[in-house]
């Protein structure tokens, strides 16, 4: 019997290791079982997910869009927990690394307590440049740079060598995170990779195939905070309903693991 979670497998996420659960449901439904139990499920499942597929909430597309608050060249919003860069043009004594607080806040030299948690990187910019253009400096320029962000986290899950929880960046690609967990087990299918992403009111999931992304035959698509990506051993027989199981299994795990 193969296990979608692997089981008793390690997984590192930030600074803290995470065991996946062994389901031995999801195992059932998700093996390629022959066995009179699974019979039903099995023919249920001939054939993997195609798009158009649904279960609940859960809907099965054949590209996944980037998520609502990255369209049309948004800004992800700063969060509580955010390290942040900041560099005061030609003012080293100024720039400064610093972490928001659970409040939304940090500090910086001079100006004390500055308001950023819901605000753009952008945004943020603009106001520090006002509050030191008002008293200390003379057309001040201020960039900002998200170095860690907790809202910019991903999951894998199912059959990564390491599993877990793991930052992204503005670059990551779906072979990128999959190098972040160590690649593939043995048991593995990689025509089997499935990124789920959340939207308000809906959820959708799609199917990528490192093989054919390698060869260049499929695009790398972008990996963003808050994605899951689950990999699946092969002969398995995936439906809507399967997905999902798995989709809830790695959330599971992800608030125990680390959580927000």
């Amino acid at each position: 019997m193969l296990n979608l979670l692997s089981a008793g497998r390690g997984a590192k996420t930030a600074g803290a290791k995470l065991m996946t659960p062994f389901l031995l449901s999801l195992g059932l439904a998700l093996a390629g079982c022959t066995n009179t139990t699974v019979a039903g499920l099995e023919a249920e499942n001939a054939g993997n997910a195609v798009p158009g597929q649904k279960d609940g909430d859960l809907t099965i597309v054949a590209t996944l869009p980037p998520p609502e608050n990255t369209r049309d060249g948004a800004d992800q919003p700063i969060a509580p927990g955010d390290i942040l860069e900041v560099d005061v043009f030609q003012v080293d004594q100024l720039d400064k690394t610093v972490q928001v607080d659970s409040n939304g806040r940090f500090s910086m030299p001079l100006v004390g307590a500055v308001e950023a948690a819901g605000k753009s990187v952008s945004a943020l910019e603009l106001e520090l440049e006002r509050k030191y253009g008002a008293n200390y400096l003379q057309s001040p320029d201020i960039t900002i740079f998200i170095k860690e962000s907790a809202g910019q986290r991903m999951t894998l899950d199912g059959q990564f060598v390491k599993p877990g929880i793991y930052s992204t960046s503005s670059t990551t690609t779906l072979l990128q995170a999959v190098a972040l967990g160590s690649g593939l087990t043995a048991i593995s299918d990689e025509k089997k990779v499935y990124v789920f992403r959340e939207f308000p009111n809906k959820k959708l999931v799609a199917n990528y195939d490192l093989s054919a992304i390698r060869k260049g035959k499929q695009r790398d698509p972008r990996i963003y905070g808050g994605d899951v990506v689950v990999a699946f051993p092969s002969n398995t027989k995936i439906a809507a309903r399967n997905l999902r199981q798995a989709l809830g299994a790695a959330v599971n795990i992800t608030r125990i693991a680390a959580p927000l």
